[in-house]
């Protein structure tokens, strides 16, 4: 759970009139989760967020057709396929969708996205290549290759990057945090959590620019609209609070192992509305003397499973296809589990040398025409071979 931080110039008192260095009133927005009874942060406004000069209707260019997986099908997808450039928020290509969560992915090279405000709930997104800032009203947040980031919702945001650039973009219809097992009633990590605070990062010092009639695009359940701001969204000089983006390093997650093979939930990383996050690193292999070291086959009778592969030598799945850029889709109902010949491979070896993301959702995935154009037409044949 990320907790309190103090950024900028903070009076001493909420809620009391407070000026800046020229005598100007700040102004304050309270930006609060599940009406004033959960975390929030208040931001203290060289302009009112509210001022607006215009509002326009855009198209939803994020809205893809998505249609039930028809016949029940498990799915490689290679995201290598996709188009590259664009607006790394505009020009994401959705590939799986239900009510509760859109798992999208974005490549984008060198530059700036538009100013964007997700108001339908938090964005996490795992960074798979390049560096970039996340420029946002709390100030900025340099990230890169390994990186999850977490953007709270209506937080009004951009990126900013510094050449290619590929996201797994995981886009909920609610709240994203640390799974509450991991978490004290106060909301401090527990011993056993596999991380902790040391290894959050959050924006440092503000992020000030002038500027006026700037267009936001906001993303609402109606659809995308634009509000252009009479004065630039990024005048905050200060703010307080348990609400900001934060960025966890995946190779600072520490690995829970045992003698014989720990289920997936060992991995959680992250859990939201309808899904859990789960996070695969390099560790030692099961080491009982009869361990079978590859995972067993498994019918996930409530879930539907995403598989984002990122780096490394993915063993279980050798002679599948799969490889780095994949993703593999195994959706309830369909038995899944190692390729043939991957326990045979494990024998000689005490470690994985893989890194991972698992989606698991708890309602049906509905399939993108996007992902059934880059799907591998043989995968459901690949434990034949």
């Amino acid at each position: 759970m990320p907790h309190y931080q103090t950024v900028g110039d903070v009076p001493r008192k909420r809620h009391t009139v407070t000026r800046d260095a020229t005598g100007e009133r700040l102004l304050e927005e309270l930006m609060g989760q599940e009406g004033f009874s959960s975390r929030s942060s208040l931001l203290y406004h060289r302009h009112a967020p509210s001022a607006l000069v215009a509002i326009d209707e855009l198209d939803e260019p994020l809205a893809r057709d998505v249609s039930a997986d028809r016949p029940l099908t498990p799915r490689h997808l290679r995201t290598g396929d996709l188009p590259t450039g664009g607006d790394v928020v505009l020009d994401r290509h959705v590939l799986l969708a239900n009510d509760d969560v859109r798992i999208a992915w974005a490549a984008a090279g060198r530059g700036a996205s538009t100013h964007y405000r997700n108001a339908i709930g938090d964005e996490l997104v795992y960074v798979q290549e390049g560096a970039a800032s996340l420029e946002t009203v709390f100030g900025r947040l340099a990230v890169a290759a390994g990186d999850y980031v977490v953007i709270p919702a209506s937080t009004t945001h951009r990126w900013v990057s510094e050449g290619d650039l590929r996201l797994l973009v995981v886009e909920a219809t609610g709240h994203v945090a640390p799974p509450r097992k991991y978490l004290s009633a106060s909301g401090q990590f527990l011993e056993h959590a596999p991380f902790c605070e040391r290894d959050l990062r959050a924006p440092t010092e503000p992020l000030v620019e002038s500027g006026d009639e700037v267009p936001v695009v906001v993303r609402n359940r109606g659809g995308l609209s634009r509000h252009v701001h009479r004065h630039h969204p990024f005048d905050v000089v200060g703010w307080d609070g348990q609400l900001y983006p934060w960025a966890f390093a995946l190779s600072d997650f520490e690995p829970i192992v045992g003698s014989l093979h720990q289920p997936p939930p060992v991995h959680q990383t992250f859990e939201g509305p309808g899904f859990v996050v789960c996070s695969f690193v390099p560790r030692l292999f099961d080491f009982h003397p009869d361990a079978v070291k590859v995972p067993y086959h498994h019918a996930n009778t409530d879930s539907d499973e995403v598989l984002f592969y990122s780096d490394g030598n993915f063993m279980s799945r050798a002679g599948s296809g799969i490889g780095i850029g994949s993703i593999s889709f195994h959706p309830a109902g369909f038995v899944h589990g190692p390729q043939p010949g991957s326990f045979e491979a494990s024998l000689d070896h005490d470690r994985t040398a893989e890194t991972a993301v698992m989606i698991d959702t708890f309602r049906p995935l509905g399939v993108s025409d996007t992902a059934r154009s880059i799907a591998d037409p043989d995968y459901w044949h690949s434990w034949n071979r």
